[in-house]
């Protein structure tokens, strides 16, 4: 039923093979990028507000300093909704939170997202609901609805990796920004989701090749 109203939703590694197996027919260069990339990840992740709070955390830091923080808030109890709407600056300060992120996971707590809600609504709607809530911009948006939500049809055009991906990939001159990258991936319609998966791969196996010469 969600289905019918959202398009395709990846449920498993079957749904990720079947796109991949689609963008490599209709497009030579992703068939030469799968064959050298080993099985595409799933990255399906839960949804919900400790979803989108962990984007926020791990916004501009590292992986392993994200990780630290989200640990803090895990012990203290506060990667629910109620726990973070209730919770004083002072005690997501003491988890490793800066004023900005303070700001935005109360703005979060206190947004009163429909969930369940978000399940059934169509790409953009999502998009739109999300980037509503400060600390939420469009990338954030993209990759809850990519991985927590399993759209099939969602590409983050903002991503860096992705465009730098995209560029060596198709031998394009420059990088491409976000508008043009809007452009190019309305190809690979209905998985952009999947190529996104493909040049995220890329990226990785094409700059460790650089890294060895």
């Amino acid at each position: 039923m969600v289905e019918q109203l959202v398009g395709r939703i990846i449920h498993g590694d079957a749904c990720v093979t079947e796109g991949a197996v689609w963008l490599a027919t209709a497009e030579p260069r992703f068939a030469h990028a799968v064959a050298q990339l080993g099985p595409l990840p799933l990255r399906r992740k839960p949804d919900g507000f400790a979803a989108l709070l962990d984007a926020i955390i791990g916004q501009q830091v590292s992986t392993q300093s994200a990780a630290a923080i989200w640990a803090r808030l895990e012990n203290a109890g506060l990667t629910n909704e109620i726990a973070v709407r209730a919770a004083s600056d002072e005690d997501l300060r003491a988890c490793g939170l800066s004023r900005q992120k303070i700001r935005y996971a109360h703005a979060l707590a206190g947004a009163g997202i429909d969930y369940p809600g978000l399940v059934a609504m169509p790409d953009a709607q999502v998009i739109a609901r999300l980037t509503e809530i400060p600390g939420i911009g469009t990338w954030t948006a993209e990759i809850y609805a990519m991985f927590s939500l399993g759209r099939a049809d969602i590409f983050a055009h903002g991503d860096l990796a992705l465009q730098e991906a995209a560029r060596r990939l198709f031998d394009l001159a420059e990088r491409p920004k976000e508008k043009e990258m809007r452009a190019i991936a309305v190809a690979w319609s209905p998985w952009r989701s999947v190529a996104a998966r493909i040049l995220w791969a890329y990226y990785l196996v094409s700059t460790a090749k650089e890294g060895i010469r």
